[in-house]
């Protein structure tokens, strides 16, 4: 029998100790009559906060005639070329693994609503024999530690269940943004793929030229061999092209939960960049405002600072319990009474309880402080990052782009008027193709970039260090006489 205790004072059968458990009997009877399950188990919340964020729709699927529902939006989204918004909200809908981390939400609640309900008596019964003589002796028992600690512990339990839902918003954003990130990769893979083609295209063009003209005797077998060495390097770029384009496409099916790859459309190529960039001059603040992660090691903190409260005043009594008697036997009259049982601290007077709650208080409070820090590092980083990025995919798209057409243009006409040879023209258009994807690429770092910058004013980018955050202590149930 090991019970959550209490101060050793209360073990006094004063009227003021009597006072004492008899207000706390009342308010367990009432803190236990109204413990229940929330109809929504506390998911409404994880909605309204995914709406106002992202606009974006969350659905925790219990029964097969949501699934249903769910999957049919699911079939309208995809009948169309997907877009990073719509790749989002079925990842919302539909990934697994999300859907998974959703049920710690019912745990936590149940857990919730077990410390509101009063801890449940323990019975027993003995039949002794001595001689003719038969004694039964009965006795109901039920713990007063548990029944006098446990406003404290339902509001630990509270503060782990709201702590519990903060985590998974925050799950559900992180989500939210890899998702949107695996579908700029995998535009941008097309992307590169489609013109990565366009120049082995040219590069074979110019090879079999080269090889036409060595073979007449109008080409070097040197100028021949690069040539050929070009197309060779063209056709591997090309490969590596369609496996990361594969590889990318894949990647955003698993975060969508999808189980076909051909009922995805994706389009041909990425969003434009936006023609001015929102200045945040108070970024770091902003996050330090708005970032869940923090909120959520915040109460880690409030929720260990109050199962530390009550280790310390449960230290020296770990079990304390009321018991009804009744003792009859076949030649005495029956008898009735109570006991109080308890433990004696003797041998470990509750420190190595209360240091391992220290412990664990001082070791979150030394992780908030690290995660304040990195907050505002990474938010300045990520801010940093997007406004670099836009500038030069701007530069690439307006300066870089638009010279390398100009050359081409320009070329073209020299070829037309014999002034230049036709390795002349294709050497420009490799190089031309060569600038579209570096711009493609710019412009692919630069949705990341953006994405990075949103998830790092909203949570950490990465999942937060593993935390031991203990529940309420526990307390077993009474045990017999």
């Amino acid at each position: 029998m090991t019970t959550m205790g209490i101060e050793a004072s209360t073990m006094k059968t004063t009227p003021l100790a009597l006072r004492a458990l008899a207000v706390a009997g009342l308010s367990a009877i009432l803190l236990g009559g109204c413990a229940s399950f929330s109809p929504d188990g506390g998911f409404d919340a994880i909605q309204s906060a995914t709406q106002s964020r992202i606009q974006k729709d969350v659905v925790w699927t219990r029964d097969d005639a949501s699934r249903s529902q769910i999957q049919a939006r699911i079939d309208a989204l995809l009948a169309q070329p997907l877009s990073a918004d719509d790749a989002v909200q079925i990842a919302l809908l539909n990934n697994p693994g999300l859907q998974a981390a959703f049920n710690t939400l019912g745990i936590a609640e149940a857990d919730w609503v077990a410390a509101q309900r009063l801890p449940n008596p323990s019975f027993s019964i003995g039949r002794l024999t001595k001689g003719s003589e038969v004694e039964w002796e009965r006795s109901l028992h039920l713990s007063l530690a548990r029944l006098l600690t446990m406003p404290m512990r339902v509001d630990i339990e509270q503060r782990l269940f709201e702590q519990t839902r903060r985590g998974l918003v925050l799950d559900v954003l992180r989500l939210a943004a890899e998702t949107r990130k695996a579908w700029v990769i995998a535009v941008a893979a097309g992307q590169t793929a489609q013109y990565q083609q366009h120049a082995m295209g040219a590069a074979e063009a110019g090879a079999e030229l080269a090889r036409r003209m060595a073979q007449v005797g109008n080409w070097s077998k040197l100028k021949q061999a690069r040539e050929q060495s070009f197309y060779a390097d063209a056709a591997l770029a090309a490969a590596r092209a369609e496996q990361a384009r594969l590889q990318a496409r894949e990647r955003l099916i698993r975060l969508m939960g999808l189980e076909r790859a051909d009922t995805v459309q994706l389009p041909d190529r990425l969003p434009d960049l936006p023609d001015v960039l929102p200045s945040l001059p108070d970024v770091e603040q902003q996050a330090m405002d708005t970032r869940l992660d923090l909120q959520t090691i915040r109460m880690h903190s409030e929720t260990l600072a109050k199962n530390l409260g009550l280790t310390r005043n449960t230290r020296l009594i770990n079990v304390l319990e009321l018991g009804i008697l009744s003792n009859n036997s076949s030649e005495d009259p029956l008898e009735r009474g109570y006991e109080i049982s308890f433990e004696l601290p003797l041998f470990d007077f509750g420190e190595t309880r209360v240091v391992q709650a220290e412990s664990r208080y001082r070791q979150m409070l030394e992780r908030a402080r690290e995660a304040a820090v990195n907050a505002r590092s990474e938010v300045r980083e990520a801010y940093a990052l997007q406004q670099s990025q836009y500038a030069i995919a701007r530069h690439l798209r307006d300066e870089v782009v638009p010279l390398k057409q100009r050359i081409s243009e320009e070329t073209l006409l020299r070829y037309n008027g014999m002034l230049i040879g036709v390795f002349e023209l294709l050497a420009d258009a490799r190089s031309q193709i060569a600038a579209v994807n570096a711009a493609i690429e710019a412009q692919r770092d630069f949705w990341l970039a953006d994405a990075d910058l949103q998830m790092a004013l909203t949570g950490s980018p990465g999942k937060t260090p593993a935390t031991p955050i203990a529940s309420a202590p526990p307390a077993a149930s009474a045990g017999g006489h």
